[in-house]
């Protein structure tokens, strides 16, 4: 038995002369009884030609038994897999069969073969030369494929289909798990070796191309990403170091070159051929040949997307590692399909949220402005990163005399439809804020405006007014949650403003308060995501939030305020882990007001000696303020401004100065008509005063007000 090797193929059953006692039904059928009656007659004519059969003794595996039945009692042999080749049979020497432990049987047929032995070609017993011969070591070759193996003597990748089908669904499984064209390239990366290849090489189109799009210009392509197995400590030299190390340059794909005919043919290829030593040549580089595996050491597989080839995935095995084969090829094209399909829709996936950002940022305010005697700031944050748009916004108006309006509203859900609303309501309210409207008036007709746009349009919003000038603001509310005011020594109020209904209920009416606005203080508009969750109601959350103002505020002191910014920041700290259930929107707004010492207002009648009038004034306050430079050109523009309004107003006429980083002047009066600037003729009497405010002024402007215009201008100091 020392001599002797059990092969893997079965072999055929003995003739019925040495099975004594044989049952014809053994195998499951039962035979008719002229069949039984020359089955004796027929193994014995069958026993020489089985002996016989070949040159070397053996019968073929997948010959038939002559009797003619489908019921023959000698069993079918088990067919070969399709990825292993039929090996010949051995000789069967009856001295082998004999010790074979055929007698196990106890003499007699059960219908079922004994297991095959195999001897050595000649009678004297022949030791195994090398202990990996059997299992494809060197100088021995693989017993499921008849190949040679590596000098390494490693073990051989994939040899039976099912070891492909696991492999395959295992890397697909990998490949589909990645949202991003990076995580798609690594996981066929990853998935690739060292399992199927030593080494892999990934080149996509630069760019990418989206959807329909039709590329222009030369197609490109550029190695994204590479992966191999840890390079030999030993210091033997590494032929796939110089194809996976450096920064590869983009290849060029020319029509009609052998790079271009491969991907034409979409399918992988061998590097087995000179044409396509040529495509590898050409995608990886003129110096690539002296270190590019050869023959069937490197597969170049196409990745077709759903319209056109993105990119190539090259797989490359080192020199002592069995070559491909040819269902490798499959496993292949399985990759690249898999990860080309992914790719695509990675780009598609990236063009979406690219798509949601940009609509979230133009309709959300990109700066905020700098009105007089307030600092702002603002955040907002997306419910999650597979929801990047949402119904949330705030906005920051400036209003005629040196006024803000501050607005922070919340459409119901968080998707295109809800962001596509809230543009619309916000254009809205920005529009009747040109109006000059009061806070109930414009919160009216928000509501209005939702109901134009449909039944289910709801949405919350606080519209508020700041008067630097007066110290005071006027808010309306919606549906919405209360503002909070962190006052200069560090107390956080919740102001009491009546909730109101929620903007498209329609058929209800609003009311506005007005509260002080002290100078230090900070006012903190938000949305619900701040501070209700599926952890917390909206009114627990409201006392975190005042909980960590005063905490917050504490840290500077009582003389000092937070900083905006970092106030901000600190506020959004306070969200944990389940407390991200929707956008959020945050608008903090720090007044700073306007000193009464810095404003300087009159009322002038519509009568003739009122232009007069209005420089001597200015005059007066100039030279108060020690800003006697400007004098001449804040006369000159004041007395074209107030002679305009003079001309056709009814009503007293209202000439404000302010003092602040500029000097800003305004002249308020009941026409509703707007000066539009106009190039005077030669031979017209009048027609020049706002060209003069136009090219002395450092600003100007004309904003309509509910019981008419105001006309400012505004000059740097000296």
């Amino acid at each position: 038995m020392d001599s002797t090797r059990v092969t893997e193929h079965p072999t055929p059953d003995p003739p019925a002369s040495v099975r004594p006692g044989a049952d014809p039904g053994a195998t499951g059928g039962r035979p008719a009884a002229g069949a039984a009656r020359s089955a004796a007659p027929r193994d014995r004519a069958a026993a020489p030609r089985d002996r016989s059969s070949g040159p070397d003794g053996a019968r073929p595996e997948h010959s038939q038994s002559d009797t003619g039945s489908g019921s023959s009692d000698a069993p079918r042999p088990r067919p070969a897999p399709d990825s292993i080749p039929a090996q010949p049979k051995p000789p069967r020497r009856r001295s082998a069969r004999k010790s074979s432990g055929q007698k196990g049987n106890g003499g007699k047929g059960n219908g079922r073969s004994a297991p095959a032995v195999k001897t050595a070609p000649s009678a004297k017993a022949v030791p195994n030369p090398s202990p990996n011969a059997a299992a494809g070591g060197p100088g021995g070759k693989d017993r499921r494929s008849g190949r040679a193996a590596g000098p390494g003597g490693g073990p051989v990748p994939m040899r039976r289909d099912g070891e492909r089908l696991r492999f395959v669904g295992a890397a697909t499984r990998r490949i589909a798990r990645g949202m991003d064209l990076d995580e798609i390239v690594m996981g066929l990366c990853r998935a690739t070796v060292p399992a199927f290849a030593d080494a892999i090489l990934v080149h996509l189109r630069e760019p990418l191309p989206v959807g329909d799009e039709r590329p222009v210009g030369p197609v490109m392509l550029r190695l994204r990403r590479t992966d191999r197995i840890p390079p030999d400590r030993s210091g033997a030299p590494d032929p796939l170091s110089a194809l996976i190390t450096g920064e590869a340059p983009p290849a060029e794909v020319r029509p009609g070159g052998p790079l271009d005919e491969v991907l034409r043919g979409v399918r992988p290829v061998f590097a087995d051929t000179p044409s396509v030593r040529e495509a590898l040549s050409d995608l990886l580089g003129e110096d690539s040949g002296a270190s590019l595996p050869t023959g069937q050491h490197a597969v170049l597989a196409p990745l077709r997307g759903r319209r056109r080839v993105i990119g190539t995935a090259v797989f490359l095995r080192g020199p002592e590692r069995i070559p491909f084969e040819g269902d490798d090829l499959l496993v292949a094209a399985q990759l690249a399909t898999h990860s080309a399909l992914g790719i695509d829709k990675a780009v598609l996936y990236g063009r979406e949220a690219y798509i949601a950002d940009e609509l979230q940022r133009t309709m959300l305010p990109e700066t905020l402005p700098s009105p007089t005697g307030v600092r702002l700031a603002s955040r907002y944050l997306p419910a999650a990163q597979t929801a990047r748009v949402g119904g949330d916004w705030y906005d920051a108006i400036p209003l005629p005399g040196s006024r803000v309006a501050l607005v922070v509203g919340d459409v119901m859900g968080h998707s295109m439809t809800s962001a596509a609303i809230m543009g619309q309501l916000r254009t809205t309210a920005q529009t009747l804020a040109g109006l000059d409207l009061p806070p109930q008036e414009v919160l009216h007709h928000l509501d209005e405006q939702a109901q134009r746009l449909g039944t289910d349009r709801m949405a919350t919003c606080l519209y508020a007014v700041y008067d630097p000038v007066a110290h005071r603001i006027t808010i309306a509310n919606a549906g919405h949650p209360p503002p909070v005011l962190l006052h200069l020594g560090g107390r956080a109020e919740v102001l009491e403003v009546p909730a109101g209904a929620p903007i498209g209920v329609g058929g209800v009416d609003f009311e506005a308060v007005e509260l002080e606005a002290p100078a230090g203080a900070t006012l903190l508009l938000y949305t619900d995501g701040l501070v209700e969750s599926r952890m917390r109601d909206v009114w627990t959350g409201i006392e975190q939030l005042r909980d960590k103002l005063e905490a917050t505020a504490r840290l500077t002191g009582a003389d000092h305020a937070p900083p905006l910014e970092a106030l901000c920041d600190e506020v959004l700290d306070m969200l944990g882990p389940g407390d991200r259930d929707d956008d959020i929107a945050l608008l903090a707004a720090r007044f700073h007001g306007i000193a009464p010492s810095d404003v300087a207002s009159w009322e002038l009648y519509p009568e003739t000696a009122a232009p007069g009038r209005a420089r001597r004034l200015a005059r007066a306050a100039l030279d108060d303020w020690g800003l006697d430079a400007l004098t001449d050109s804040v006369e000159l523009l004041v007395s074209e401004v107030v002679t305009n309004a003079v001309r056709y107003s009814t009503r007293p006429i209202t000439l404000r100065l302010l003092r602040t980083e500029v000097l800003r002047c305004e002249v308020v009066d009941d026409v509703p008509q707007l000066p539009r600037l106009r190039q005077a003729r030669a031979t017209d009497e009048g027609g020049r005063g706002l060209y003069l405010v136009n090219r002395l002024a450092r600003r100007w402007g004309a904003t309509r007000l509910s019981t008419g215009k105001a006309v400012w201008f505004e000059l740097n100091h000296p």
